[in-house]
């Protein structure tokens, strides 16, 4: 019997007309972009997928130096080395997801303009090889955990929280992927936007608990709005899980589980709406 190999593209009708199905029908196009983005990066590098574990070394020896000890800030009793590195290995993953997904239709005109494949593909492939980046990096946070544990005398002791991991990191993509496909959106039209998400994601930094404890924000007006950050408690509670410092609540953890969907699902409808047409604007 004859294989039917016709394929039928129908306009989108509206906003919501997503077919979610085409995007596991083109699950080998998403790992070929993966593969891509986590080879030709390092191809012709020496140090190669290294570099992945030299960012998080010197970013936090650099924390250690100007935040522990000329700017004296309090990291709850928890090895600077640790808590610092802490931070960086979970903030890097959503920086990185969400300045790589915002530039996707400026970076991919070209294709896009060519070729039919679901767009949001791109996005995807994007998160995806980040992750393969922050596990790399998680595993060197578990080996600098695991010489702590072992060969110092520290209080920090890991508890049950750390099966959330999992969920946090699901989160911390959620929150990237949602965040850079409204930027990409919106810089279609107007471009001064890329001139302000990298310094954008750098003041969100300081106003989510990434070298400072929450502990250390004194009751008041400036604690409420870090605790608005809906990054905040996924931040704390990595920490609490691991270090056993940070605050830790079910109904914070649920805060950033509803601002996450929502923000996805008004990414992907952006996204989609924009898709149709950004190539007569970008």
């Amino acid at each position: 019997m004859a294989e039917n190999y016709e394929l039928i593209i129908r306009p989108k009708r509206h906003a919501f007309d997503i077919n979610f199905k085409e995007l596991w029908q083109y699950r080998d196009l998403l790992n070929m972009f993966v593969k891509r983005d986590v080879v030709t990066v390092y191809k012709q590098t020496i140090l190669g997928p290294i570099w992945f574990v030299v960012q998080p070394i010197l970013t936090t020896a650099i924390y250690i130096l100007v935040f522990g000890n000329i700017a004296k800030i309090s990291t709850d009793g928890v090895p600077g080395a640790l808590f610092y590195l802490s931070g960086v290995v979970l903030w890097n993953y959503f920086a990185e997801s969400f300045n790589t997904t915002s530039k996707t239709f400026k970076e991919n005109a070209d294709i896009f303009g060519k070729v039919y494949f679901p767009r949001l593909i791109m996005p995807l492939a994007k998160i995806t090889s980040g992750l393969i980046k922050f596990g790399i990096q998680f595993v060197f946070f578990l080996a600098v955990y695991a010489f702590y544990l072992i060969t110092q005398e520290t209080s920090v002791q890991p508890n049950m929280h750390i099966l959330l991991l999992p969920l946090l990191v699901l989160l911390m993509a959620m929150f990237g992927l949602g965040a850079g496909l409204i930027f990409t959106s919106l810089t279609t039209k107007y471009r001064d936007l890329t001139f302000l998400i990298q310094f954008g994601v750098q003041l969100l930094m300081y106003a989510t608990p990434v070298i400072y404890p929450l502990s250390t924000i004194p009751e008041g007006k400036l604690k409420m709005l870090i605790m608005a950050n809906p990054i905040t408690p996924l931040m704390e509670t990595f920490k609490f899980a691991f270090l056993g410092a940070g605050h830790f609540s079910w109904m914070s953890l649920g805060y950033s589980i509803v601002f996450a969907t929502t923000l996805l699902t008004a990414g992907i409808v952006v996204f989609h709406k924009t898709e149709r047409n950004f190539i007569d604007t970008v």
